[in-house]
Formats: C-alpha cells, sequence, structure tokens
C-alpha cells in the first residue's frame, strides 16, 4: 500500500511535464511555446518547494505522520521542475551560451536570485539520499535549512520577473511567508527542552532530550 501511495504520486508529480511535451508535439503551448514552458516549470518547482514546506507544519498540526515520507520525492520534483526552468531559459533565450548565463547573472537582478535559489537547491538534492543522511548526521538537518532560503529567494525572483505584485506572485510569496512563520511560531512555543529534571539526593541531575528532526 505504501509503495503504491508512491507511485501514484511520483506518476501525478510528471503529469506538468507530460503535459508540456504533449502541448509540444501538438503545437498547443500558445502563441509563444517558449515562455509557456519556462513559466510553466518556474511555477511548478515553486509549488513543489511549497509543498516540500507544508510537511512539517501538516505533520505537527494533524499528526499524519505518514505524510513525510513524501517530503523527499516532492523536494527532488521541486529540484526537478527548477532545473528544466533553468534549462528552458538557457536553451530559448539564450542558445546555451555560457557567457549568456555570467553575462545575465552580472546585469539583471532578478535572474542572479533565481540562479541562486537554484544553487541552493543542489546540495538539497545531492544529500537526499539514506547514505549522505547517514554521513552527515545531525548536519544533515542543518544543510537542509538551504530550503528556506532558496524559498524566499523564489519569492524575490516571481515577483521580480512578473513585476506585478498583484495576483500569483502576491500568492505565493504569501504561502512562503505563512509555512515559514508557522515554523518561527513552532519553535518558539515548542522548544525542546535540551533537559529534564530528575530528582536525587544531592539535587536536579540534568538529561538530554532527543530534538525532534526539522523540515
Amino acid at each position: 500500500m505504501k509503495r503504491a501511495a508512491k507511485v501514484v504520486v511520483f506518476v501525478a508529480s510528471l503529469v506538468p511535464v507530460a503535459l508540456l511535451v504533449r502541448g509540444a508535439l501538438v503545437g498547443d503551448l500558445g502563441v509563444n511555446p517558449a515562455e509557456t514552458i519556462q513559466l510553466t516549470t518556474g511555477r511548478w518547482a515553486f509549488k513543489f518547494l511549497l509543498l516540500t514546506l507544508a510537511v512539517t507544519p501538516l505533520r505537527r498540526l494533524t499528526r499524519w505522520n505518514v505524510v513525510i515520507q513524501y517530503r523527499r520525492m516532492l523536494g527532488l520534483f521541486a529540484f526537478f521542475y527548477a532545473t528544466l526552468h533553468f534549462l528552458s531559459y538557457w536553451a530559448f533565450d539564450l542558445l546555451f551560451a555560457f557567457s549568456g548565463i555570467v553575462k545575465d547573472i552580472g546585469k539583471r537582478p532578478f535572474i542572479t536570485v533565481g540562479f541562486a535559489a537554484l544553487v541552493l537547491m543542489v546540495p538539497l538534492a545531492v544529500t537526499s539520499t539514506k547514505g549522505w543522511i547517514r554521513r552527515l548526521g545531525r548536519n544533515w538537518a542543518r544543510l537542509h535549512w538551504l530550503i528556506y532560503a532558496s524559498a524566499i529567494l523564489a519569492a524575490v525572483h516571481f515577483g521580480w520577473k512578473v513585476k506585478v505584485f498583484t495576483g500569483d506572485p502576491v500568492y505565493y510569496a504569501s504561502a512562503v511567508a505563512l509555512l515559514l512563520g508557522f515554523r518561527v511560531v513552532w519553535a518558539a512555543t515548542h522548544r525542546p527542552r535540551g533537559a529534564v529534571t530528575r530528582q536525587g539526593s544531592r539535587g536536579p541531575v540534568r538529561e538530554p532530550v532527543a530534538a525532534e528532526p526539522r523540515g
């Protein structure tokens, strides 16, 4: 059952790119297919990023712990669509010219911010395997705090790109603020006690309490 559910989520996550391929084959990507591909892949990268960030609040509020098993897959699909977003920009706008990337990053701030958001996702994708989780130990959770910075940069990139601070850019930015704000409030109100008091003959003895994995 668990494996079947993962297969369903995996296949469903591929639907956006499958629809893009179908649209390209039948010529149904609008008057500007390149722009359609760039916008669609960028939006889905952001959506998967938000879904990944939503796993922890959902788990903590509902105690539906089974949802945690999908977080890694959702995060990898965020990276997948972000990579497609970057590749479509590199292919259609720059014709795969490296010099064009360097020039754009230096001169176009929204490209700089978007590229930074993608770069921050690289170590998250690389270290998403069980082997890296074991090797990094507690540092793995600290490294994956980069997803917070990536989400903020993605929101800035989106708003800066469309230059319209109404509608979708505001909705996406609000979702980022809500999901990150939840973590701040939760951390402030559910601080793990570093020690608990045990009664003893010579006074209180402190005992470490394992911290909950962050995400």
